[in-house]
């Protein structure tokens, strides 16, 4: 088939390139200018330039490549480290307009089938510890970042499920791990625990799904050469609390165990989302993305590489 891949050079987006030409695919990456050269050095048979956020430009770049099949990956999380009020800030206009953007794009070209990345952390915290796709998102969160965020979340599933024209499939990834990712160990939060700056607060019994960045390949894959639509939790097979899995990352890595602080101290000392994660967040079952797409996860457990690479 004729692919195309958005957000060519992040994560999930350069190895994805490599894994669907090695299935026999022909793989087109998209990217933005300034990536121009660093694509042109990757896996895919073709490169094509535009700006998400531009719709004309993007119209051009994605009718050049006559993709019968679009994926998008796109974020700016690239920009955590530097501003990450900006990443955020940035990857929500790409949920939104830039998926507006996209899916005009590919109906525009003649694809027949659009897959697209979103997260399986965003419910909200109500209910069972380990929640399916049905539940709600956490749209209405006290903190106006994160409420923007999952608001971001809505709108792009709603663009890509939402059309009669194109067969939608929205993977909400867990949270990755491996290399490339935050929790590597030269990533942001494997730096911090390393450092013991990323306390455990008492009764932590936020509940984390997490899932590897090749498993994350594997499933989209699988979801561009299935017929099945709609929305699937990408996660590994063992939802942790963070009491659970903080203490034996830190293990991992080789860094001191957590201190436990006070709950109280927690939004101040870590900020809104972190706590929320380690106190009241909510897993994410896998069950609908194994028996839909086929798929399951290589790495069936956190503990069979988390803080190992």
């Amino acid at each position: 088939m004729r692919i195309l891949v958005a957000g060519a050079t992040g994560v999930i987006g350069h190895p994805l390139v490599g894994a669907l030409r090695a299935r026999g695919h022909q793989v087109s990456a998209l990217v933005r200018e300034e990536s121009r050269a660093k694509a042109l050095n990757e896996d895919a048979d073709t490169v094509v330039v535009a700006d998400a956020l531009d719709q004309q430009a993007l119209l051009s770049a994605v009718s050049a490549a006559r993709p019968e099949v679009v994926v998008h990956q796109m974020t700016a999380l690239r920009l955590l480290r530097d501003d990450p009020a900006e990443a955020f800030a940035l990857t929500a206009r790409l949920r939104t307009e830039g998926t507006a953007n996209l899916v005009a794009a590919a109906r525009a070209a003649g694809a027949r089938r659009l897959v697209a990345q979103s997260i399986a952390f965003a419910a909200a915290p109500a209910g069972d510890p380990v929640l399916d796709e049905d539940a709600p998102l956490y749209v209405d969160a006290p903190d106006p970042g994160w409420a923007a965020t999952v608001r971001a979340v809505a709108e792009l599933e709603r663009l890509v499920l939402d059309n009669p024209d194109l067969a939608g499939v929205v993977l909400r990834y867990g949270t990755l791990y491996g290399a490339g990712t935050a929790y590597a160990r030269t990533g942001g939060t494997g730096q911090a625990v390393l450092a013991g700056r990323l306390p455990l607060p008492e009764g932590a019994s936020g509940v984390t799904s997490f899932v590897h960045v090749k498993d994350a390949v594997g499933a989209a894959v699988a979801a561009v050469e299935s017929d099945a639509t709609g929305l699937f939790h990408v996660t590994d097979d063992e939802p942790a609390p963070a009491t659970q899995w903080l203490p034996a990352y830190a293990r991992a890595l080789g860094g001191p165990p957590p201190r436990t602080i006070p709950s109280a101290l927690a939004p101040r000392l870590l900020g809104w989302f972190i706590t929320h994660q380690l106190t009241a967040a909510r897993g994410a079952a896998n069950d609908r993305a194994r028996a839909a797409l086929g798929w399951k996860p290589l790495r069936p457990s956190w503990r069979d590489g988390l803080g190992t690479e």
